[in-house]
């Protein structure tokens, strides 16, 4: 009996984030009635959420997780399984999007000044703050394509441990990134839109990327700079509507074009709290706490954009 309310319970949170992702009851309703155009992907997904649920509710989930890591010894397994994340996350108590209506926006700003909004969890840009890093010139799609070439060790890097993120384009890694044609890499008409993500974490990349931007000034002073820094780049539809599962809240330099972002709150919490839109120009900063607010970009029509994003904490 107590396993069979907490599993109602986990249902009822799991058939939330099942309508989060566009899906409807009516779709899981008419695949279980096999109506008369199957659709197998509907069916397929419906089978799959319910098993999650089944194993979640009986911590089976957890057990196997574990189980995976220890035997392969492989410590991306699960992290990168989002989907398992997302199903497992726990539920948000809205506290951190009530009443928020607009991003807090700052000229560039003084320590100092920041310090009351350093680990606020509302999204915070500030105008004009990197405008005076050389990242700002050097830093292009060729750039990175040369620094990777001349190292074979920083490809496996990202392929073993730093991770490659293509959202919606069509590649499977940051080396098929740098092998694409001259007339893809800038967007030219009739070519397939990109933009993709990838993790560095080489020692030397990194040791070559920081030698053009500095830990940003505005920052708490006992902030550290993590292991790993994130490079986004490309065209038109950015990063996809997700969470980040990190440790720490994360700041985001735009370095050359445009970006919209769109972010939300999560399912539960959407009857209480905005969706906000707002966008960041070359040279801004935005700091958001990605582990609560679900987000997603969108690059400004006919231009290039490329950002770098780290950590704080």
């Amino acid at each position: 009996m107590k396993h069979n309310e907490q599993f109602k319970r986990e249902f009822l949170a799991l058939s939330e984030r099942y309508l989060a992702y566009g899906l409807s009851i009516d779709s899981l309703e008419n695949a279980i009635r096999k109506p008369k155009r199957f659709n197998k992907n509907i069916l397929l997904y419906s089978i799959v959420f319910l098993l999650i649920a089944i194993l979640y509710g009986y911590n089976i989930l957890h057990i196997l997780s574990s189980l995976f890591i220890n035997i392969r010894g492989i410590r991306c397994i699960v992290p990168n399984n989002y989907f398992v994340w997302e199903a497992t996350r726990q539920i948000s108590d809205c506290s951190f999007c009530i009443n928020v209506s607009k991003p807090l926006i700052f000229n560039n700003i003084s320590k100092g000044d920041f310090a009351p909004y350093a680990y606020t969890s509302k999204p915070v840009i500030i105008r004009n703050a990197f405008l005076h890093w050389p990242a700002m010139k050097e830093f292009d799609f060729e750039f990175f394509k040369k620094m990777y070439h001349e190292n074979e060790e920083a490809y496996k890097s990202v392929d073993e441990e730093c991770q490659f993120l293509h959202f919606k384009s069509d590649f499977t890694s940051l080396r098929d990134v740098f092998s694409m044609d001259q007339k893809r890499v800038t967007n030219e008409p009739g070519q397939k839109s990109w933009y993709v993500g990838w993790g560095n974490c080489h020692p030397e990349i990194l040791s070559k990327m920081r030698k053009y931007y500095p830990k940003p000034h505005f920052l708490p002073d006992d902030c550290e700079m993590p292991s790993k820094e994130y490079v986004f780049m490309g065209y038109d539809a950015g990063a996809t509507m997700h969470l980040d599962y990190i440790n720490r809240l994360m700041w985001q330099a735009q370095l050359k074009g445009s970006k919209t972002w769109h972010i939300k709150a999560a399912p539960e919490c959407e009857k209480q709290c905005n969706s906000l839109s707002f966008i960041v120009k070359p040279g801004d900063a935005i700091l958001l706490d990605t582990r609560v607010w679900y987000h997603e970009t969108t690059i400004t029509p006919g231009q290039f954009s490329l950002s770098i994003q780290s950590e704080y904490g």
